[in-house]
């Protein structure tokens, strides 16, 4: 078999690929950072360099093969190079979320038995000095970025610097051993432990091979069409597996050329001036672009609103016709080219889509309406839809399919196993074989066992499919919801509509078998709403206040009144309150990715749901908060719940 279908004794491990491209390419530019304002390019010959420096200093220090090193940092090309280090060395890598607390990492060190911790600044530094104590077993914490760290001293704390001379100096010493190191690296090595959300449990270890790697990236090339030498804007958080499939291993497979933002607030700037190929953002980041979009259009003079309304209507006129196979009508398409002059190329061009060819979202379900957006403004935005134990399930292909559905199965090359295969139970449940398959969760059998069925992997996800064949994600199958009436509901389902308003910022949709029909408590966007409720001169003070402001109350209720419209008459929110306080993953409220805990919420707003349910109108709450000072408190406020016109509470 030729080199594009690898024979599974061929499959190389990312170190081995990263090898072949200093060899192969050299010169040719791997990374590129901003850093001061600047922009530094890193080649291929340079990524290695660094990587291997890193690999022997830490190796001098006692690292070795089958043991655990975790990354803590943003996406920055030394995250990278710690990440390649490490696999080099046969070691196994946790990337872990930068705000992530020191109770996180430290649970996250103890479960996967950690050696070695890689961290970017005086922050996570901070964080790691503090675990010492408890975990006896660490080696050695090195840091890339050395502000403020000057007065730092502690046997075990070395900088990245310091770290590299030392490991240039055992190359010297030992020139082979790095390369000896990197060729005994196997295929079904494992590579990563990429930890799940722990939305309903403490967080699981995702055991992933390179060959999980790689079969699943190349799942990824051939459904989205990506090309060698493609710019990349690495964003995505490495603890997410879809950036070690995107950035890592397609960055080194095709290879892309990855760029790193300076800092993470600088992602939207740093986009419209590099203008990537390819953009892969989360469903938040994609609500949260429109969002701004919305909000922008919100301050601008009513001509640039009128215009910005009739540019996007023919955009969708034509593109969005397209999309679904339909036919523009022949006069959007003749002012098409006007609309581009005028609206549709200066907006891509405001937010970095001008050369974006592939434009993807994956994570959680993302609201059509946002789609249709993006499509009119002239951005293909398709879905992919997956999960961290099975890896790339199903994507939007070609050039026309249905933005309500995640898409179809992907191709396998056949030398990762049998094709992709589906099968939906009779309570809509999701099973799948094919492909390298799913290794395991770490140190926990049981939980993997439970995730197999007759040779099926039991996903766990309520789905349909289409007469297309296309699947429709409506949610997890525990998450679907029956009422008191015997009604059926996804709620992520409706969250997901609802949080494309951009005065919305998270939404959680209340109703169980002991309740009659669907609440809501709204956590409102305070940037957003605030801007507004300055321009229409409404006094507030703070966010309590201004979340039950009745204006700002009736603002909400527009939104889910239109909303409702969308909905079946028994899935529509009949009542609603806004959160007193933004929801906060610190408190334990959201997770990493900010997806909503949704049993500690119910447990924490316990009185606010009650009241929202017994017709109540002002609902007295008491919350405890956190200060950032670390503080304890009592938040108490008086919130408001709302009926929306046109339902009934019977």
């Amino acid at each position: 078999m030729n080199a594009a279908h690898p024979t599974p004794a061929s499959v190389p491990t990312l170190p081995q690929k990263l090898l072949a491209r200093a060899q192969e390419f050299p010169h040719r530019l791997a990374q590129r950072v901003k850093r001061k304002g600047v922009w530094r390019c890193y080649s291929w010959a340079d990524v290695f360099d660094r990587t291997r420096s890193i690999a022997l200093g830490a190796a001098e220090q006692g690292l070795q093969r089958g043991e655990t090193v975790v990354v803590i940092g943003e996406n920055e090309p030394e995250h990278y190079w710690a990440l390649f280090a490490a696999q080099s060395l046969g070691a196994k890598v946790v990337s872990v979320y930068p705000d992530a607390t020191v109770d996180e990492l430290h649970y996250l060190c103890e479960d996967s038995q950690a050696r070695f911790i890689f961290a970017q600044d005086q922050e996570q530094v901070d964080k790691a000095l503090t675990l010492l104590d408890r975990l006896p077993d660490i080696r050695g914490i090195a840091f890339w970025d050395n502000s403020g760290m000057w007065s730092y001293q502690h046997p075990l704390l070395e900088s990245f610097d310091a770290l590299m001379a030392e490991g240039r100096r055992q190359h010297e010493r030992h020139p082979q051993r790095f390369e000896r190191e990197v060729n005994a690296g196997q295929a079904d090595d494992l590579a990563l432990l990429t930890y799940t959300s722990g939305t309903t449990s403490k967080p699981k270890g995702v055991m992933i091979s390179y060959r999980w790697l790689i079969d699943n990236a190349l799942r990824l090339k051939s459904t989205c069409r990506l090309q060698a030498g493609m710019e990349y804007l690495s964003y995505i958080p490495l603890a997410w597996g879809t950036e070690q499939l995107l950035g890592v291993t397609l960055g080194l497979t095709l290879p892309l050329v990855v760029n790193f933002s300076e800092t993470p607030d600088q992602v939207l700037s740093d986009l419209r001036e590099l203008a990537p190929n390819i953009i892969f953002f989360g469903p938040r980041q994609w609500e949260n672009i429109a969002s701004t979009i919305e909000a922008r259009m919100l301050a601008a003079s009513w001509l640039a609103r009128v215009v910005y309304r009739w540019g996007i209507r023919v955009g969708h006129a034509v593109h969005v016709a397209r999309l679904e196979g339909g036919k523009a009508p022949t006069l959007s398409r003749l002012l098409l080219p006007l609309a581009e002059v005028l609206v549709l190329h200066p907006l891509r061009d405001q937010f970095g889509f001008i050369h974006c060819s592939i434009a993807v979202s994956g994570g959680t379900a993302m609201a059509p309406d946002v789609f249709r957006l993006f499509h009119a403004m002239g951005v293909p935005l398709r879905n992919v839809y997956g999960c961290s134990e099975f890896g790339f399930i199903a994507c939007h292909r070609g050039d026309h399919y249905d933005l309500e559905t995640v898409g179809t199965l992907p191709d396998v090359d056949p030398a990762f196993g049998a094709p992709l295969e589906s099968r939906i139970e009779n309570n809509g449940e999701l099973l799948l074989r094919g492909g390298t398959g799913f290794l395991g969760y770490w140190r926990n059998p049981d939980k993997t066992a439970a995730l197999e069925r007759d040779g099926w992997y039991v996903s766990g996800d309520a789905v349909r499919k289409t007469e297309r064949g296309e699947l429709v994600y409506l949610d997890r199958l525990e998450h679907l919801v029956k009422l008191a009436s015997g009604h059926l509901y996804p709620p992520q389902f409706i969250e997901t509509r609802l949080r494309f308003s951009p005065f919305i910022k998270d939404v959680m949709v209340l109703g169980d078998a002991t309740r009659p029909w669907v609440g809501a408590l709204i956590n409102i966007d305070m940037a957003v709403t605030s801007r507004w409720a300055e321009e229409r001169r409404i006094a507030f003070s703070t966010f309590t206040d201004l979340s039950q402001r009745p204006e700002v109350r009736q603002l909400v209720q527009g939104e889910i009144h239109r909303i409702n419209k969308l909905l079946p008459e028994g899935s529509r929110v009949v009542r609603f309150a806004n959160f007193p306080k933004e929801l906060d993953p610190d408190e334990g409220e959201l997770t990493r990715t900010r997806k909503l805990r949704r049993e500690f919420l119910e447990v924490r707003y316990r009185a606010l749901i009650d009241g929202l349910y017994a017709g109540a109108t002002d609902i007295a709450c008491e919350i405890a908060v956190t200060y950032q000072d670390g503080r304890q408190g009592v938040l108490r406020a008086t919130v408001v719940a709302t009926d929306i016109e046109g339902t009934h509470t019977s």
